[in-house]
């Protein structure tokens, strides 16, 4: 990829950063009452929330991430990395890495699903393959499904910066279920 490529990435993911952080006070983290969702595709919901029509996950704002491309069986997050994701050495934690591709992955199987069906992490695999530091940039989650049955699913993804180099890649199982018929 050229300098060039590069530094248009470098734009396009700073300048998503920051419509994010603009509007993060304007939006209502929250989770979807059921008769919001019952009659959704997993696609449907997940669109409703990049459009803000549902609220969106508390989990995104407390780990600062936020969905960027969502299709059916893709999903990408974006987020940069801060002060307050570091472990008490000054590296950025595990669970930073972790979080941001488990939503990624999971998500991406539930663009999968119908309505009326849901899913759980039931196995998760991250592997670091580089620090990432507060000063490194927005990096994206992306995350693909390789499987959807009616009762597994399996997906993988890697945490990537503008350049493409490789932070994170990770596997996940999903348990998929029917949804409760009531609230």
């Amino acid at each position: 990829m050229s300098n060039e490529a590069i530094d248009q990435i470098k734009q396009a993911w700073a300048q998503a950063q920051s419509r994010w952080e603009a509007a993060r006070p304007g939006l209502q983290p929250g989770v979807a009452a059921l008769d919001q969702v019952k009659d959704r595709s997993g696609l449907a919901m997940l669109q409703s929330m990049l459009n803000g029509e549902l609220p969106s996950s508390p989990i995104g704002h407390t780990m600062d991430f936020f969905a960027v491309e969502v299709r059916e069986g893709y999903v990408a997050f974006q987020s940069q990395p801060q002060r307050k994701h570091l472990n008490p050495l000054g590296g950025v934690h595990g669970g930073w890495y972790a979080t941001l591709l488990d939503s990624a992955l999971g998500c991406a199987v539930q663009t999968m699903l119908p309505a009326g069906r849901g899913y759980t992490t039931a196995e998760l695999s991250v592997n670091i393959v580089r620090a990432a530091k507060p000063d490194a940039g927005p990096l994206r989650a992306f995350g693909k499904v390789l499987h959807c049955g009616r009762q597994l699913a399996t997906a993988e993804g890697q945490l990537v910066g503008p350049d493409g180099t490789l932070y994170a890649h990770a596997t996940t199982t999903c348990l998929v279920f029917e949804l409760p018929k009531k609230a």
